[in-house]
């Protein structure tokens, strides 16, 4: 069963974020059986080809959620055509633009999406097999993380094609010019109005946290796709912990 598939039946999906531009540490942290990856086009320096590497560091073992660096056609395609099993839309703030990021992640009549020969494809080896199912088994995540996504929510919910709404607490609440007060009653609040209008729409929801405990209140709310901790954070707080062993 595919990430789709499982996002679609309601499975928790537990993740991290990648940002070191090596395959090497994809493939570690892919080793060590999450569901998914949240790898980071958008603050990331990797290239087109860079992330090629990375999803073939990591097929077989945890599923490569690609979010884009620019939301243009090109750019999704081009993610899309290299393997990645879904993209993550960052600042997505209305209705009208959720829905051209879903006809552009389907292939006619269903959407826009041009035709390629590339490694999705199998270089062309699979392409009737892979055409025939991407529409199903791509996934189309967007990002709600301004408080114009709040206030737009119940309207973007209902965009046929969206698989699910991540949160992204620190720029919503940077919107709100509360910087990185992702507890503050208010942030909390407009987080919540997500949560309702998703849940209503029946939308899968998603959420990012430094941490295992920053992450768990969201579970328990129902949140399904959750990415927790980041591998840059993995190795220096590995790096801190043994050096304060040595010099206390």
């Amino acid at each position: 069963m595919n990430f789709s598939e499982r996002l679609r039946r309601n499975d928790l999906l537990l993740g991290t974020m990648l940002t070191v531009p090596a395959p090497e540490v994809a493939e570690m942290v892919a080793k060590c059986d999450f569901d998914w990856l949240f790898m980071d086009g958008e603050h990331s320096p990797l290239s087109t080809l860079e992330w090629q590497r990375m999803l073939q560091a990591v097929a077989g073992r945890s599923a490569g959620i690609i979010r884009v660096a620019a939301k243009t056609e090109q750019d999704i395609k081009k993610l899309l055509d290299i393997g990645a099993d879904g993209i993550i839309a960052p600042q997505v703030n209305s209705a009208d633009e959720a829905q051209r990021i879903v006809e552009w992640c389907k292939y006619p009549p269903r959407g826009v999406r041009g035709v390629g020969l590339a490694r999705a494809q199998g270089y062309g080896l699979d392409f009737a097999s892979y055409v025939e199912s991407a529409n199903d088994d791509i996934a189309v995540i967007i990002q709600a993380e301004h408080i114009d996504a709040v206030n737009n929510i119940e309207e973007i919910a209902r965009v046929a094609g969206i698989d699910a709404v991540f949160i992204g607490p620190y720029d919503l609440s940077a919107s709100m010019n509360k910087m990185g007060e992702v507890n503050d009653p208010e942030v909390v609040a407009a987080i919540d109005k997500v949560t309702r209008a998703c849940q209503q729409n029946n939308v899968a929801l998603g959420y990012f946290g430094v941490d295992a405990e920053s992450v768990q209140p969201y579970i328990d709310q129902g949140y399904k796709l959750i990415c927790a901790g980041v591998d840059a954070g993995f190795v220096t707080q590995g790096a801190q912990e043994i050096l304060q062993q040595l010099r206390p």
